[in-house]
């Protein structure tokens, strides 16, 4: 199932149709926020999560609403908007929203507010933790036997632990394949730089890198281009497919299905059942996947290896990232 590619399209056409969470107070009803660290336009985890407020919409005939939030305060404050307002679930769209949600659930315990990529349960906050290192050991284990240098490379947004993780499995799966395999690693200290993505991907291909990995949401979109500018350069896709990016350039991506994991969690939200725990998505769920780009051939042996190694992961006999 391609479902993630048409979160592209879905950005444009719907953006218009959801509100910003301001002006006189919305009809009473129940009601669903999300909250975004950067734009919905960036073809990966923002533009995701947006799919999945419009399937919450769409799917349960609710009103919805996002703002973007890219600073903690601006963050904690669009919480307490929502929250304020009487919004009965607020999505926290990253790790960075579990301290300001906290202090939120504190003066406003009726909403629940859901934290992707969160860390722990308080009061009425839940996370969402998404195993993204079970798909991207998956796409290290192909980058490990693609790469003619013997080099690899990674470029984050910010060294959060869920994107730490992230590049773990990303270098664990390379060295399964190859294990004198070199990796480069470089955080941008930001979400929205494609020009800082760019440098920092054609720093590592003066290297020699020529297979990279990122997650850096728009900042990746540099990433993306200076493959293209480079020749035999190949990316692996984060969070979404994202071979339409440079659809001779990625071998495939490592996905979060964002749209199913929010309406689940909706759903039982509005029929009375959700209790706050964590709430944890990898292979065995679907949530997260590994998908080939068709448009790139891979030998069927290399193919067979990591189907085989996503069978082992599921079946608890692989761990991506063992225990530290």
């Amino acid at each position: 199932m391609r479902r993630s590619r048409r979160w592209f399209g879905w950005v444009g056409i719907l953006a218009a149709g959801v509100g910003c969470g301001g002006g006189a107070k919305p009809p009473a009803g129940f009601r669903v926020a999300l909250i975004t660290p950067g734009s919905i336009a960036d073809a990966a985890w923002n533009a995701g999560a947006y799919a999945g407020l419009q399937w919450i919409k769409d799917s349960l005939g609710v009103e919805v609403s996002h703002q973007e939030a890219r600073t903690p305060g601006a963050q904690e404050e669009a919480l307490r908007t929502y929250a304020a307002q009487g919004y009965d679930l607020v999505f926290g769209h990253g790790f960075e929203f579990q301290q300001p949600a906290e202090r939120v659930t504190g003066e406003h315990p009726k909403t629940v507010i859901v934290v992707t990529s969160g860390e722990r349960v308080q009061g009425n906050v839940a996370p969402l933790v998404f195993r993204i290192e079970e798909g991207t050991f998956l796409a290290g284990m192909m980058a490990g036997a693609l790469s003619k240098t013997g080099k690899i490379g990674f470029v984050g947004g910010i060294e959060l632990p869920p994107i730490k993780k992230g590049y773990e499995g990303w270098v664990n799966g390379a060295r399964r394949m190859n294990p004198s395999i070199d990796s480069k690693v470089a955080y941008l200290n930001t979400f929205d730089d494609a020009s800082a993505g760019r440098e920092a991907a054609l720093a590592m291909i003066r290297l020699g890198v020529d297979m990279f990995h990122h997650n850096a949401d728009e900042a990746a979109k540099g990433l993306f281009q200076a493959a293209k500018e480079s020749p035999n350069v190949f990316v692996f896709g984060a969070n979404a497919d994202q071979s339409e990016l440079a659809p001779d350039r990625v071998y495939g991506s490592a996905i979060i299905d964002l749209p199913r994991a929010f309406l689940a969690v909706a759903r039982e939200v509005k029929g009375g059942t959700f209790v706050p725990k964590v709430e944890s998505f990898g292979l065995a769920g679907g949530v997260i996947r590994y998908v080939s780009n068709p448009r790139v051939a891979v030998a069927p042996d290399l193919e067979a290896k990591v189907t085989a190694a996503r069978d082992s992961i599921v079946a608890g006999t692989l761990l991506p990232v063992p225990p530290s």
